[in-house]
């Protein structure tokens, strides 16, 4: 039995993370490894990430993210993690990342908060051999949700700059910062709060593949144009419009 959003909400709070151990089943984790490998080798075998579920349509993770009773945890944790309701038109958000290649170095240690209050990661490969396999890190509860757009866009523009991130990255490296780091599980649900935890992962052997899929729910500035305009980089390089849709001709 899966446990309730108000349980997943209050160790959230504790620890600033929890877990959902097998959420999905061996059969369906072999759905998504299947199009991960498809999806690697068109890719040549090197770094990837794919935004938004009509880029991801057919897959296992596309129809997770069209699950009502996946939206209805993840509005009920957005509920108890901000005391509102979320917008009328929000709608999940689901990024494929592939960690492989040379290229994928590149993608490590990239600290940043997410526009989502509630952030789902689901591992689909993830390395075991080597002292690099692509650890989650997180630093928990590091902001609150702020309502105000401007303040975010400030906040964001602080932390998420190149000197600022490699910063981080040094003294996280040096043991000056003492993040979480989580061991992933393929199959396991880890929930977080993405937008309040500054968080990134580790390095990824490049010989190895870490796959991972992503579901952000409930951005508390859905509505700014403030925040619109300024943030969202990802959906307008896979020129998708804010609720991560191909915008109609």
């Amino acid at each position: 039995m899966e446990p309730s959003a108000a349980a997943c909400a209050a160790e959230i709070d504790r620890k600033g993370y929890t877990v959902i151990e097998h959420y999905i089943s061996p059969e369906q984790l072999e759905l998504g490894r299947a199009f991960i490998n498809q999806q690697a080798a068109s890719h040549d075998h090197e770094y990837f990430a794919i935004h938004g579920i009509e880029a991801l349509g057919g897959s296992l993770i596309a129809g997770l993210a069209l699950s009502q009773p996946f939206k209805e945890t993840l509005t009920e944790l957005y509920r108890l993690q901000t005391g509102r309701e979320p917008a009328a038109t929000e709608q999940i958000f689901p990024v494929i990342r592939c960690l492989q290649g040379r290229s994928g170095l590149k993608q490590s240690h990239f600290y940043h908060f997410d526009a989502t209050a509630v952030t789902a990661l689901l591992p689909l490969y993830i390395p075991t051999e080597g002292e690099h396999c692509g650890d989650l890190i997180i630093f928990p509860s590091v902001r609150r949700i702020r309502f105000n757009a401007l303040r975010n866009v400030i906040e964001k523009a602080v932390l998420h700059n190149t000197a600022s991130q490699k910063l981080v990255a040094f003294a996280v490296r040096r043991g000056w910062l003492k993040p979480i780091r989580l061991k992933l599980e393929p199959g396991n649900l880890y929930l977080f709060s993405g937008y309040r935890s500054l968080h990134a992962n580790d390095e990824c052997d490049p010989a190895l593949l870490r796959a991972t899929a992503l579901f952000h729910f409930g951005n508390p500035h859905h509505d700014s144009l403030v925040a619109r305009h300024l943030l969202g980089t990802n959906k307008r390089k896979a020129k998708l419009d804010h609720n991560g849709l191909k915008p109609v001709n």
